[in-house]
């Protein structure tokens, strides 16, 4: 039997996607022959069994060889989960708690580098993923810490402690709005002549900003990650929050330039733009616009303790000594792979890292002690 990249068999492959389009086409009946596109993303991401993060194969790493389809950070690099732990640690400290709790926590590299380098600072690792496949694989990367690590598929009605996110906020649907020049229309997914398209309706959502946008612009709006974010803060009673992301603040989302949006698709280390193509086979994902998400996090209680790049972040965290380090023992690998956080072109930029304070007495956090930028949110 032909093997995937993943480890999939061809037959269960197409098995797995046959079920999948099915239970898409029906979630379209059901819905009267429209399906807004965030439900659609939301079934084909994470639909049990056969989404995109609910199937059993390997989602993240470095080289297109492992099967994998994209690198994240801690993947990447070591040097960016011991950077991070010196902000956690600060705050573990700052809000007197003992737990991490990590949203969307991938393979379990980021959670295997913050125990490492915290120790017993951390008394328990909560991780709360709603993939069984990633649970599974977190459970094999963790077991040597233990019963200090416990999993939840829902968010418990209290929370104490430091939340972190890398690269969760992306993954959550997003609404898609398009522009004719005259009216916005809602992108939704129908299904014709025995294949997925686009159709859109006119909607009264418009973006948060009265930007003169160009006539042919999709672009995309992210209830689900501010309700997110809101929800965190009802529970979350004292602690800190960090997430880091790609993404922009909202006066660079909507400039007219940007045409296209942010959606990407990525598979094997190749990007496109066409979700409805390998359903179920790609992960779908859109920037972060780290002004709403600041906006509704304010609203909801949150203070933010600063906003910038995620180079700049990592140096004020003390990476360019680890750097040092890693040169110090001849560790090449480390220290090529941990110039691509900085770097401008590869993670440096792009990405953000924004962090919030709930029911705690203010604090200067030292990812942000030099180049914050909250004034731009």
């Amino acid at each position: 039997m032909t093997q995937q990249p993943n480890g999939e068999g061809a037959d269960s492959v197409s098995a797995r996607a046959g079920a999948l389009g099915r239970l898409i086409r029906r979630a379209i009946v059901t819905a009267e022959g429209w399906l807004p596109f965030d439900r659609f993303m939301a079934l084909a991401l994470y639909a049990p069994g056969l989404g995109y993060y609910a199937r059993g194969s390997r989602q993240f790493g470095s080289m297109p060889a492992s099967g994998s389809d994209f690198v994240t950070a801690p993947e990447l690099s070591p040097l960016f989960g011991a950077s991070l732990a010196r902000q956690v640690g600060q705050a573990l400290a700052a809000t007197a708690t003992e737990e991490i709790w990590e949203f969307g926590a991938g393979s379990g590299v980021l959670a295997s580098q913050l125990l490492q380098a915290l120790g017993d600072r951390v008394q328990r690792y909560t991780i709360v993923d709603l993939s069984g496949a990633l649970r599974a694989r977190q459970r094999e990367t963790l077991a040597p810490f233990g019963q200090r690590v416990r999993w939840l598929d829902a968010l418990p009605a209290t929370m104490h402690g430091v939340v972190v996110g890398n690269e969760v906020l992306d993954a959550m649907p997003v609404q898609l709005l398009h522009w004719d020049g005259t009216t916005w229309f809602e992108r939704g997914v129908v299904f014709a002549d025995e294949a997925f398209g686009f159709a859109d309706r006119a909607t009264p959502l418009r973006p948060p900003v009265a930007a003169a946008f160009v006539p042919g612009t999709t672009t995309e709006i992210h209830p689900q990650a501010e309700a997110f974010v809101r929800t965190l803060a009802d529970r979350l009673e004292h602690g800190a929050a960090f997430f880091i992301d790609y993404g922009f603040p909202e006066a660079e989302y909507y400039l007219p330039e940007r045409v296209g949006g942010t959606l990407m698709c990525h598979r094997a280390h190749i990007a496109d733009t066409d979700p409805l193509a390998d359903i179920g086979d790609k992960d779908i994902t859109a920037h972060v616009n780290f002004s709403a998400i600041a906006l509704a996090a304010q609203d909801a209680g949150f203070e933010v303790l600063g906003y910038t790049s995620q180079a700049r972040f990592l140096l004020n965290c003390g990476l360019a000594s680890l750097m040092g380090e890693a040169q110090q023992r001849s560790d090449w690998p480390a220290l090529a792979s941990a110039q691509k956080l900085l770097a401008e072109h590869e993670m440096g930029e792009l990405f953000k890292v924004i962090g919030l304070l709930r029911g705690a007495p203010p604090f200067g956090a030292i990812g942000f002690a030099a180049g914050d930028r909250s004034h731009r949110l």
